[in-house]
């Protein structure tokens, strides 16, 4: 059986005056890392799952955030990964 490992980045642009409220919603979502944050309230954000829809389902939070005002997708990558099966001697 196979899985995915999926890892998205985006750029998050929150109110100004939000930026400590954002930061700490964000931190709260799983799977997320902020890598930057300017006061004028830009985000680097990284999402990693093993679902394409658990990394929406956090696209969707974030942008339903409280003073977020939008969010960019900048990169998607998608890897494969094998499982190892185990042999039975």
């Amino acid at each position: 059986m196979s899985q995915e490992y999926h890892v998205t980045s985006l750029v998050v642009h929150a109110a100004p005056t939000a930026v400590t409220q954002v930061q700490k919603d964000i931190e709260a979502l799983a799977g997320t890392d902020i890598h930057a944050v300017t006061d004028e309230g830009k985000f680097v954000v990284t999402l990693e799952g093993e679902t394409q829809a658990s990394i929406l389902n956090n696209v969707e939070a974030i942008n339903a955030l409280n003073g977020v005002l939008s969010s960019s997708l900048v990169y998607h990558q998608v890897e494969p990964i094998e499982e190892k099966s185990e042999e039975t001697p």
